[in-house]
């Protein structure tokens, strides 16, 4: 009160001199020009501050409030005036008859925006189902706006929908229904917060792991009593020097020159489900991968009331040798693999079996080039000591013989021209081709340069000018070598397995290679744009639930009878959008674009196959498809 009372006091001696001022203004009109301003204020005995803490001159506030309110009604009337013409428009075009609906939503438009609905609503309900969100959160708490579990949320469905790199998903997102059903704005997810969130996932990333597997494996009753083992390489791009993962290394089907990481992957028979995976360097041997596994996964099955001898483990020619095969019997886990025979022993056994005897033993309905044959034997095996008997299948492959024949006849047919080029240049009697010993020593180079030079048997006779080159299939030989092709080697410790069981079986473990196929392909887990080693272990993690996500989908709809993938199922989907409409009181609506009756009915089907109403899980507002379709709830 009493600050109130001095500052109506300054206010009105501040009034006061201004008038004193006026008067003599006034009555003294000529002083203005005689004096300047310092001598006004010396000679009227007036005081002026240089920074008053008060107004100097007291009727700019008014000035100024008078233009504020100004222009405030302006603007309320321009609106007013805006709104009366839009009326009277609307009304002259009723009285005349061509006022139409569209024109009519024209006008009480104000804008519209086109969101993708595609297959979020099925990815969300499965990710909602396997409480991803949830138990990322449990892990990673924090207090800011937008939690771990919603970030890692946006980042796995992008992985599934249009995988991208990081700084373009927050523009990815804003073009989706995932704002409005998040209620959170775009972008919010961009690259930086991507990145703290990596950061927050990286130590716990096989916790994690572990207890979304738990609820698959629960939710969706998944059978763990086959489990296929495989490794891959990712290429990768850029500098890594001071990364514990990227290394140059050997990997099938990758270059040598290139720097890679590897996944191992345990996979289940039924639906190929990732249950175990983990992140090796890039120049990590395939065997030396297998203990590690074999240790994780025997906690796995703990978790889940499997005993070791109750799984099956299935791995390529790559997770077998004398010490793999005793590390199986000292964890007690029976296993099925292939066998590279580079032992002598091994060696003999693959080739000292009949070519008679194998047919006396069909593991297949099919014959001839298309059959399979196998001849059961023993495998020995001794490591530091230890010696172990295990029961073998040596294989012979109708296909496996059949593909090395036709690539043979490829490569005696690109032989013989070479020889007749020497030949020819003989007849022509061409430098370097004048004497017998010099033609055969130029055909020679050919077979040497040819993949079945060393089943051609050649000579050279005559004079110069007249030198005759001759050669032919060494058939014995030739014979000897392809009665070997097609043969391999199947390995086990379990002798509950019959001969056909162990080459089915071992002809289901492409299951796993199909995963890295989704991985590379559909998820594009390469190239990776991160350069920390903690950031790429939470983006691998990342990707891995999006593969698990994508699994789970696969293998519900296959188990009902409907054989489409994942890829297809979201391919189909993609064209399902939602308009949002804003008008000009600020009332918002939503709806959905026309879908076709194929969507209708997969739609229909997705929510039976997934024993879940997606209107649930989706949104608030409903929005009707046509037809017979469910409604669905879609977000506001």
């Amino acid at each position: 009160m009493k600050k109130f009372r001095i500052k109506n006091k300054q206010r009105a001696i501040v009034w006061l001199v201004w008038l004193l001022v006026a008067t003599i203004t006034l009555l003294q009109p000529g002083i203005a020009s005689e004096y300047d301003a310092d001598t006004i204020v010396r000679d009227t005995g007036i005081v002026i501050a240089e920074t008053p803490d008060y107004e100097l001159f007291p009727w700019w506030s008014g000035v100024i409030r008078w233009r504020k309110g100004a222009g405030k009604a302006y603007r309320r009337w321009k609106r007013a005036q805006r709104r009366a013409r839009r009326a009277a428009q609307l009304s002259r075009m009723m009285l005349a008859g061509t006022l139409t609906f569209a024109t009519l939503v024209d006008l009480l438009t104000k804008w519209q925006l086109r969101r993708q609905l595609g297959a979020i609503p099925v990815l969300y309900a499965v990710l909602e189902t396997l409480h991803v969100r949830t138990i990322i959160n449990r892990y990673c708490a924090n207090k800011r706006e937008v939690d771990t579990g919603t970030v890692a949320l946006v980042m796995i469905l992008n992985r599934l929908m249009s995988p991208c790199a990081l700084v373009h998903v927050a523009d990815w997102a804003a073009k989706t229904i995932l704002v409005n059903k998040l209620g959170i704005a775009a972008e919010k997810f961009n690259d930086d917060r991507l990145g703290r969130a990596l950061d927050q996932i990286a130590p716990h990333c096989q916790d994690i792991w572990v207890d979304v597997v738990s609820v698959a494996i629960e939710r969706y009753d998944i059978d763990l009593s086959i489990i296929f083992y495989d490794l891959t390489a990712f290429v990768v791009h850029g500098d890594y020097d001071e990364s514990e993962y990227i290394a140059y290394g050997h990997a099938h089907n990758t270059p040598m020159g290139k720097q890679k990481f590897k996944i191992g992957l345990d996979v289940t028979a039924d639906g190929n489900i990732p249950v175990s995976y983990f992140l090796w360097a890039g120049n990590t041997a395939d065997k030396a991968t297998v203990q590690h596994n074999l240790e994780k996964l025997c906690d796995t099955l703990r978790a889940h009331g499997y005993k070791t001898n109750q799984v099956l483990l299935i791995g390529d020619r790559a997770n077998l040798d004398d010490k793999r095969a005793l590390a199986y019997a000292d964890k007690g886990i029976r296993y099925l693999a292939g066998l590279q025979p580079q032992k002598k022993i091994h060696r003999q056994i693959l080739e000292n079996v009949p070519e008679n005897e194998f047919y006396q033993h069909p593991l297949t309905e099919e014959h001839g080039k298309d059959g399979y044959w196998g001849v059961s034997v023993q495998i020995p095996f001794e490591h530091l000591g230890q010696k172990v008997t295990h029961y073998g299948l040596v294989v012979l492959s109708g296909p496996m013989r059949s593909a090395f024949a036709q690539t043979n006849k490829k490569h005696f047919k690109a032989l013989w021209p070479e020889l007749l080029s020497v030949q020819w240049k003989a007849h022509q009697n061409k430098l370097r081709y004048r004497s017998a010993k010099a033609v055969k020593a130029r055909a020679e180079t050919k077979l040497r340069n040819s993949p079945v030079g060393k089943f051609v048997e050649i000579s050279a006779s005559g004079e110069k000018g007249s030198i005759k080159l001759h050669w032919k299939v060494k058939k014995n030989e030739l014979q000897a070598v392809m009665r070997q092709k097609g043969r391999y080697l199947l390995v086990t410790n379990d002798p509950s397995l019959a001969p056909h069981r162990m080459l089915s079986l071992y002809r289901d473990k492409d299951g796993v290679e199909k995963r890295f196929t989704v991985c590379k392909g559909d998820l594009n887990v390469s190239p990776v744009y991160l350069h920390k080693d903690d950031r790429i272990k939470a983006m691998l993690l990342i990707n891995m639930l999006a593969l698990l996500t994508y699994s789970i989908l696969e293998r519900q709809m296959r188990k009902q009878g409907l054989q489409l993938t994942t890829r297809r199922l979201i391919t189909q989907l993609e064209t399902l959008d939602i308009i949002e409409t804003h008008c000009w009181d600020g009332s918002v609506s939503t709806r959905a674009t026309p879908a076709t009756t194929e969507q209708q009915q997969l739609l229909s089907m997705m929510e039976a196959i997934l024993q879940l109403p997606l209107s649930k899980i989706v949104g608030r507002e409903y929005v009707k498809f046509p037809s017979f379709a469910p409604p669905l709830l879609l977000p506001s």
